[in-house]
């Protein structure tokens, strides 16, 4: 979770410009907090140690279920349990933290995810003292408690929400999605060195007896150490924004019902400004966590890649995903409407899926051209490397732009609920696409990417058409 998950403001100036006046739409009131450039680059911090702890522990997932000898369909209900969670709890702590406030809601999730990880980490002690059914269930339950407190990217949505001018919450909102990209370059990367024969060697000769030292238990723990990093940096850092909250008497009976999943979907597709939102984050999310899911199985049986080289273009598109969503994303929307990025985003990663299969391809339509240079760099690759980059740049347009029309179409003090059910809707596409798109690889190769594609067409059509 998918993971969860463009603002030109790498640079102190820049992050200080997106924090800056509230604007004439939002009075005069006091800044949300005593200094926002500090409070946006805490939260964005927070969240990138958050996804960088969800990140290392990717590698290791397959392998972890294999290693009690289960089927591989495992595998694939393992990855959906996180997105099933995240799907069910992000309204929840959305409407919390609009109700008991951000930090709270945020330090507590991340607490409880940390925990989370740690027991994943012995799953495989409660599989040698219980047998494979305690394992499982050990892996099950720790990773769904994980998945529900990955909800909470809603609530740091709302927090980037309160501290931002309307104007200005693409790029500070792109921020956010530039942290969990990056946090998806470096997450894997040093959960696959934590499971490194000699790193593991040297953690069994220091760790006391009670500690397992394993190629699985290392980055969960590594991951559990980042959740708890986040909270000691936000209990320092972060403050609470002065926001305007939901009237008392909203904890009725009416409350009740909209503080359910179900019935804050409800709210959400009966409402004009809400409803076309949450289909697209669902929409989008079922065409491209199948992407996700099926892109290395489909480099490996197309271009022969083993999981290394797999590894270094999911590098590369994380690293364009960081760019994209942190700075060219944020431009874009001061010159052009969100939903116009919306729409011209959703034809670009319809291109880029249709290019992906096609790349296999090239080899047999150009011949024998040769590029010079190394061995490796060849034709398909070069095809391949365009295609990742405009998958990177459609997603970075849909999905910022998306977050910014959600922020701007919700009043203040609903932020967190609208953040909420518009990131569930996008876990509910996360549990769906991946064993749809894993059947559909099945019967046709290519079928995921191309499916995919068509689904962005309606997309692309009812944002496009809203732009008049």
């Amino acid at each position: 979770m998918t993971h969860p998950e463009a603002g030109a403001a790498a640079s102190g100036d820049e992050v200080e410009t997106l924090v800056a006046d509230r604007g004439d739409d939002e009075g005069q009131r006091p800044p949300a907090v005593a200094n926002p450039r500090r409070a946006l680059a805490v939260v964005i911090g927070v969240v990138f140690i958050d996804l960088v702890g969800f990140g290392i522990v990717i590698p290791i997932l397959p392998f972890y279920v294999r290693s009690f000898g289960v089927s591989d369909a495992f595998i694939g209900l393992l990855a959906a349990s996180y997105s099933l969670a995240q799907f069910l709890a992000a309204p929840t702590l959305g409407r919390l933290s609009d109700r008991i406030g951000r930090r709270p809601v945020l330090l507590a999730s991340l607490a409880t995810a940390g925990v989370a990880w740690v027991t994943f980490g012995y799953a495989g002690e409660s599989g040698a003292r219980f047998g494979t059914v305690a394992a499982l269930a050990t892996l099950f339950g720790s990773r769904t408690l994980a998945g529900a407190m990955g909800g909470n990217i809603a609530a740091a949505q709302a927090y980037v929400a309160d501290i931002t001018p309307r104007d200005r919450r693409a790029g500070a909102l792109g921020l956010v999605g530039a942290s969990f990209a990056l946090g998806f370059v470096f997450g894997p990367a040093i959960g696959g060195l934590l499971a490194a024969d000699p790193v593991v060697a040297r953690a069994g000769a220091l760790f006391p007896a009670f500690i397992p030292a394993t190629a699985y238990s290392l980055p969960s723990f590594a991951a559990a150490g980042m959740s708890f990093l986040a909270v000691g940096v936000g209990f320092v850092f972060l403050e609470e924004p002065n926001r305007t909250r939901p009237a008392a008497g909203a904890a009725g009976a009416e409350g009740r019902r909209r503080t359910t999943a179900i019935g804050q979907f409800r709210d959400a597709l009966s409402s004009v400004a809400l409803r076309p939102l949450t289909v697209a984050y669902f929409v989008v999310a079922v065409a491209f966590a199948g992407v996700q899911v099926m892109f290395i199985p489909y480099v490996a049986d197309a271009f022969g890649y083993d999981a290394t080289a797999a590894a270094f273009l999911l590098t590369y598109v994380g690293v364009l995903g960081a760019v994209n969503q942190g700075v060219l994303v944020g431009r874009l929307s001061r010159i052009v409407p969100s939903r116009t990025l919306v729409a011209v985003g959703s034809v670009v990663l319809a291109a880029a899926l249709v290019a992906i299969p096609a790349t296999g391809l090239v080899d047999r339509a150009a011949g024998d051209v040769a590029l010079g240079g190394p061995a490796w760099l060849t034709l398909p690759l070069v095809a391949l490397l365009v295609a990742l980059a405009a998958l990177s740049l459609g997603n970075a347009l849909v999905n910022v732009s998306l977050a910014t029309l959600v922020s701007t179409s919700a009043d203040d003090a609903e932020q967190g609920a609208a953040f909420g059910v518009t990131q569930g809707a996008s876990s509910l596409g996360r549990t769906v696409g991946p064993p749809l798109m894993a059947v559909l690889y099945t019967v046709a190769v290519a079928s995921p990417f191309l499916v995919g594609a068509l689904l962005l067409v309606p997309v692309a059509a009812a944002f496009g058409r809203r732009t008049g």
